[in-house]
């Protein structure tokens, strides 16, 4: 039997039993897709309800998952690079060591979600939820993360280097010894946070809001901070800084500062963040797999 004539009775038995489970109300049931051919995955459009799915190690590269709800789902190490997840709830979902890599990711809900060590490089995460989820040593460099809410997430030796953080929520993160060098994080909420030996060499901070946040040993060489809130910040062991990036900032006496720096107040401070994009609308509920166009 030659090789594609193998794949397609491979996709359609795969399919079969796949929508023979949600057929039965698998919405709480722990499924697993036994596929027999993994690039089957990269021709399936998964949508519906999974919730605690089993999809560690499983090539998904270029699938679509619109709308769906993976609440719980496991996808340790799984190949998601290039994959579609808009719209979509993977809240509690496990995606440890799993490749992202160009994945478009709008509007997803991923709260408490394990994203340690994977890598989501070049990611489309506009108005996405990463709250509380644990990103620590992930690979977000380059990737856009407008208006995504990052909220208490776990940063600790993530790579954001070159990322897009306009309006982004990262209040109360732990961030210690990320790598925000070159990210465009101008109007983000970083109130609050853990940036210690954070490094925002030559990052874009304008408008910024660093208040309450604690900066011990991050480094701000050639950060740019106009109009940028620091109001109760503790950059007093930050390096890098100088009285002229200091001078473009709002400061108070609360605000702590190495050296012989000095802040100025500023009257008014205002920062006009952008809305996160709306989200897609879902599609109608369904509980079955559809063969996508494979090319």
């Amino acid at each position: 039997m030659t090789q594609s004539r193998r794949l397609l009775r491979n996709l359609f038995a795969a399919t079969a039993s796949v929508g023979a489970l949600l057929g039965a109300g698998s919405s709480s049931a722990e499924m697993q897709f036994e596929f027999q051919d993994r690039d089957v995955a990269r021709m399936v459009s998964l949508g519906g309800s999974c919730n605690r799915c089993e999809l560690s190690g499983r090539n998904l590269s270029g699938a679509t998952f619109t709308g769906a709800t993976f609440v719980s789902a496991t996808l340790v190490g799984a190949n998601l690079r290039g994959a579609e997840l808009v719209g979509s709830n993977f809240s509690s979902s496990d995606f440890t060591r799993a490749d992202l890599h160009g994945a478009e990711i709008q509007g997803s809900n991923f709260t408490a979600s394990l994203f340690s060590g994977a890598v989501l490089s070049g990611a489309e995460a506009q108005g996405s939820n990463f709250s509380r989820a644990d990103l620590s040593e992930a690979n977000l460099s380059g990737a856009e993360l407008v208006g995504a809410n990052m909220n208490a997430a776990v940063l600790t030796r993530a790579n954001l280097s070159g990322a897009e953080l306009f309006g982004t929520t990262l209040a109360n993160v732990s961030a210690r010894n990320a790598n925000f060098s070159d990210a465009q994080m101008n109007a983000a909420n970083m109130a609050g946070g853990d940036f210690g030996s954070a490094s925002f060499a030559n990052a874009e901070m304008d408008g910024a809001r660093l208040s309450g946040a604690s900066f011990a040993r991050a480094n701000f060489s050639g950060a740019s901070l106009n109009r940028a809130d620091i109001r109760g910040a503790d950059l007093s062991r930050a390096t890098g800084l100088t009285q002229a990036q200091i001078s473009t900032a709002c400061g108070d006496s609360s605000t702590r500062l190495p050296g012989r720096l000095s802040a100025r107040a500023c009257t008014r401070i205002i920062v006009r963040a952008p809305r996160p994009p709306a989200p897609p609308a879902p599609p109608q509920p369904r509980r079955n797999i559809v063969i996508a166009d494979a090319n």
